[in-house]
Parts: C-alpha cells; sequence; structure tokens
C-alpha cells in the first residue's frame, strides 16, 4: 500500500524520466555498457543488465516492476527484521519505505541506489544464516547481482553482508560471490585509471541542508541530498523534520536493548557499525568537501566518496528495527491501537511525498519521431553525438522536467554525452576525455572542419534534438542527412571514421568479469534447481 501510495502516477502508462532516470523502449547492448567506452564506467553494469532483460521483458514495464518491487521488496525486508510484533513490523516498513532517501533518491532517478537500498535488510538476514550455514543457495546470488548494479550500491551490499555475515569458514566464500557480483564495474574501472578520472567538485555533491534544517540534522533522518530540487517542501521546513527527529530519536533509544537481545550482540554491533559508516561518509563530505573532492580527483575509485548522502543507505536497516522495537515497548503502555497508528507517523511528518511528489513524477511517452529516426539509422557507423551538446534535458513532451538526454539511449549506436554538470550557475567537469575535443571540434569555423575533426574522435553520426538550441553547444556539421523530422535531425557523416580501438587486453578482462557476473546468475539457478527438484519428482503411486 505504501509502494502504490509513494508512486502513484509513476506506475501509469509511459517511462519516468526524472533526472537520471532514463528509460526507453528497447535499450541497445551496446559494447560502450561492457565497460569499453572512454568514460568512467558509471552505469555498469545496470545499464547492461537492462538492456539484456528488456529483451523479455518490454522496457515500460520493467521500468513499473523495478520501482514498485523495490519498494516492496524494502519494506517486506524491514519487516522481516523487526520481529514478529505487528506493530513492529507496521512501524519498520513505514519508517523504511517512507523515508526522506528514498523520495529522494527515487526523484533523482537513481534507482540502481535504490535497489540496493531495498536488498540491505534481506542481506543482513541472509549474513546471519551464513555465520550458521555457509552453503550459498539460491537467494544470496540474487540479492548481490540486485545490490550491486553501481559502484556505489556494490560497496554497500558488501559492507553489509560482510560485517554480519563474516566468519573464518564463511568469508572466503562470500568475497568470491561479492567480487563476482562487482566484476563488471570493478574490472572496468581498473582499465580506465589514467584515462578518465573524477570531478574535484566536492563542495557540490557532498551532503546538504534542507532548506533551514542543518545537514547533519538531516543526514539523521536519512535527508540531505546535494540536489536541493528534489526535495520534498516538508522537508525544508525546520518543525516537522525536526519533530521527526526527535521522534525518531526517542523511540531509537528505547528500542536499542529489546533490539540487541532479540538480534544478538554480533548482529547488532554490525549494524551500528553500518550506521555510523554511513553517517561518518555523509557528515565528511558536508564537513571536508575540500578533502574529498580532492580524494576524488586523486584516488582511483575517490569520486565513489562525493555524493556522501548515498551511504545514509547504510543507516536505513538499523534505524527502522530500534525505532520498530522502541514503538513495541512503547505499545506495553498504550493500547493497541494507538500503537499501529505510529506507523503512520512518517507519512504525517512528510505527507507531500504522496502520489508521486504531488504528481511530480508522472510518465511521459516519448515522441514518435524518434522511432522513425532509430530505425533508420541503425546501429550508424562509428559512434553517436547528440546536439546540442549538454547533459540534460527539459522537454515539453516530459512535462517540462528535467531529465539526462534520453536520445542517445533510445538510439542505437555508442555514443559520446557531454558530461559536465551545471551546478548553482558553475559547470563541473566532466569525466569523458573526449569531451573537451568534441566542444573544440563544434568550436571550428566551418561544417566540413567539424565533420573531419568529429569523425577523427571517432564520431559518425550527429542527431540534433530541433527543439533543445543551446548557444555555444552545437553548430551545423557536414553530411548526409538520412531523417529530418518536426523535432530531430540526424546526419551520418561523409567524412572517415576512425573507430577507436580497443585493446584486447580489455576485452579479454571484460570476458572474465562478465563471466564471473553471469555465473553467479547461473549458480542461483543451479542451486534452486537443485532445492526444488526432489520436491517436484513424481513418487510411484503404490498398487
Amino acid at each position: 500500500m505504501l509502494a502504490v501510495l509513494l508512486l502513484g502516477p509513476a506506475l501509469g502508462p509511459g517511462y519516468l524520466l526524472t533526472y537520471d532516470m532514463v528509460w526507453v523502449p528497447d535499450l541497445a547492448l551496446r559494447s560502450d555498457f561492457l565497460g569499453l567506452g572512454s568514460a568512467l564506467p558509471r552505469a555498469v553494469p545496470s545499464d547492461a543488465v537492462v538492456a539484456v532483460l528488456d529483451e523479455v521483458v518490454p522496457g515500460m514495464l520493467l521500468q513499473k516492476l523495478m520501482l514498485l518491487g523495490a519498494l516492496v521488496t524494502g519494506g517486506v525486508g524491514a519487516a522481516a527484521l523487526a520481529g514478529s510484533a505487528l506493530s513492529a513490523r507496521l512501524v519498520a516498513v513505514s519508517v523504511y519505505v517512507w523515508s526522506p532517501f528514498v523520495i529522494e533518491r527515487l526523484w533523482i532517478g537513481h534507482w540502481p541506489l535504490v535497489l540496493c537500498w531495498a536488498v540491505l535488510p534481506w542481506l543482513v538476514r541472509q549474513g546471519v544464516r551464513l555465520r550458521e550455514d555457509p552453503r550459498v543457495g539460491s537467494t544470496l546470488p540474487v540479492l548481490l547481482l540486485i545490490g550491486s548494479l553501481s559502484a556505489n550500491a556494490g560497496l554497500m551490499a558488501a559492507a553489509t553482508l560482510l560485517a554480519v555475515g563474516a566468519t573464518r569458514r564463511s568469508t572466503p566464500r562470500m568475497v568470491a560471490l561479492l567480487l563476482a557480483a562487482n566484476a563488471p564495474w570493478l574490472v572496468a574501472g581498473v582499465l580506465h585509471v589514467g584515462e578518465a578520472r573524477s570531478s574535484s567538485a566536492g563542495a557540490v555533491f557532498g551532503l546538504d541542508a534542507e532548506g533551514t534544517l542543518p545537514a547533519p540534522v538531516a543526514a539523521l533522518t536519512s535527508g540531505g541530498i546535494w540536489n536541493a530540487e528534489v526535495v520534498p517542501d516538508s522537508r525544508t521546513q525546520l518543525l516537522l523534520p525536526l519533530v521527526l527527529t526527535l521522534v525518531i530519536g526517542a523511540l531509537a533509544v528505547a528500542g536499542y536493548r529489546p533490539m540487541a537481545r532479540r538480534l544478538g550482540r554480533r548482529t547488532t554491533t554490525a549494524l551500528v557499525v553500518l550506521w555510523a559508516i554511513g553517517y561518518a561518509v555523509a557528515i565528511v563530505s558536508w564537513a571536508t568537501p575540500d578533502l574529498v573532492g580532492w580524494l576524488a580527483e586523486t584516488l582511483p575509485a575517490g569520486g565513489l566518496l562525493r555524493d556522501g548522502s548515498r551511504w545514509l543507505a547504510l543507516c536505513a536497516p538499523l534505524t527502522a528495527v530500534v525505532v520498530a522495537e522502541g514503538a513495541t515497548r512503547w505499545a506495553g503502555r498504550v493500547p493497541q491501537r494507538f500503537a499501529v497508528a505510529a506507523a503512520l507517523v512518517p507519512l504525517a511528518f512528510m505527507p507531500d511525498a504522496a502520489w508521486g511528489v504531488g504528481g511530480t513524477l508522472r510518465p511521459a511517452d516519448y515522441p514518435d519521431d524518434w522511432a522513425v529516426a532509430r530505425s533508420e539509422l541503425g546501429d550508424g557507423r562509428g559512434d553517436l553525438l547528440v546536439l546540442p551538446f549538454t547533459s540534460y534535458r527539459q522537454p515539453a513532451w516530459n512535462h517540462d522536467h528535467k531529465v539526462l538526454d534520453p536520445l542517445p539511449r533510445f538510439l542505437e549506436p555508442n555514443y559520446v554525452v557531454n558530461d559536465e554538470l551545471a551546478v548553482d550557475g558553475r559547470i563541473i567537469a566532466g569525466e569523458d576525455p573526449r569531451v573537451p575535443d568534441v566542444l573544440d571540434a563544434l568550436a571550428l569555423p566551418s561544417a566540413g572542419e567539424r565533420a573531419d575533426a568529429l569523425g577523427a574522435l571517432g564520431i559518425g553520426a550527429v542527431a540534433r534534438d530541433l527543439s533543445q538550441p543551446v548557444a555555444g553547444y552545437e553548430a551545423p556539421v557536414a553530411g548526409t542527412v538520412v531523417h529530418r523530422g518536426a523535432g530531430l535531425e540526424v546526419t551520418l557523416l561523409d567524412v572517415t571514421v576512425d573507430r577507436r580501438d580497443t585493446p584486447a587486453e580489455w576485452w579479454v578482462a571484460l570476458l572474465a568479469a562478465w563471466t564471473a557476473y553471469v555465473g553467479l546468475a547461473a549458480v542461483a539457478v543451479a542451486n534452486l534447481v537443485r532445492r526444488v527438484a526432489p520436491r517436484m519428482a513424481v513418487r510411484p503411486r503404490d498398487g
């Protein structure tokens, strides 16, 4: 019920396109999605997984299943951790699902992170099981595959499982599983060391205040995202979130000892440590942004620390369970119906999150023109460049909502996009080394020179979004127009295209990584068959 109430119109026909959440009818499986692109592999393995799955389930339905399934999975997992008391389970679900972290990350489109959040309670339960029974089973591999669709998500999933379940017997097997689940982005990231670097803009992406609510206080209730545009209005008022913080704090104090007795010392300690790590990373990104920026620019994988509030997902399991225990303890002193009503407290303090943040999260339909252009372009010759060469759009057909340019994903070829980001009037440098070269090519004086320069960069086609004119980020390029519609023009460059050569060792390394990743799915299937097969066996009938 909470999942449907939270998503509302987002579950209707069309595609929910909001900031970084870009789903298309049929995402082509490109080599860039495997980790072979020139930019850092931030969408590895999530884009490749979607590209495979939407060959079986249509992209629109797949997105709805992901959105609804993530919230339901997270809520049921929180209830399972909270024990058997009805009041505890209801409170755990509402605290876990109806939280600023979930709402803000859905709004900004970080769906792999939401999936990671959804499986964390289940990884806690699997960790407890592994301490007694080190067998892998069929559930754990699936949880790791779902929870490791991005680098940040994979690290948080790994930290949760290791913190709760690591023992002398279970650790080697757990590490092997975790390496397999994270192999695509780990290997691709290592291969890109020295070529692409994270931006140093730590101050932009760190934990932030929400309205008049100070950042450290906002983080206590899992808020504090850097983008103020995706913060519900109720979070910008000091009174409501401050009272919610006090209520959650009081219930947490009341519930800590009962929780520790029920879960045991090891599990309780693990949850506390995970909460401390998540909160500490968030606070560091707020208190020392220059340090975080230096780490992002200097150290491989240092960029994973920039968006500090992402790590608040680690705080979610402990918060839900300890608050639920506190509500149960309080329930013994008041009528049960009032204890059950405590589950509505998170909704009361953030009512504007309901129904897709007041109808903000609404699906849209792609222009018919785009499907025609896709069929005429095919897989192209060389990479695709989309003009204007900017990262975000605000198309009228998407209800004037901001979204990462969906056109490159809608079409088939590999593409190069401008990953520079404008935040509060400041341009944040991107991470793809080809972006400055493309900007230089577009600045050349003639259309022919621009085409030659782009061809030398491996670009063979240009798609121009006619509805988004941006001075300085587009210029005519010589070539053959293969499609011209009301809002879109596609041109093939009549030049020699220097295709990017991928070193053979990259193919070998990534083949090994993806083999391990797919092998983990095979382990899940094999273990499921091994468990189910005996139950399916037909027994001979007597007589």
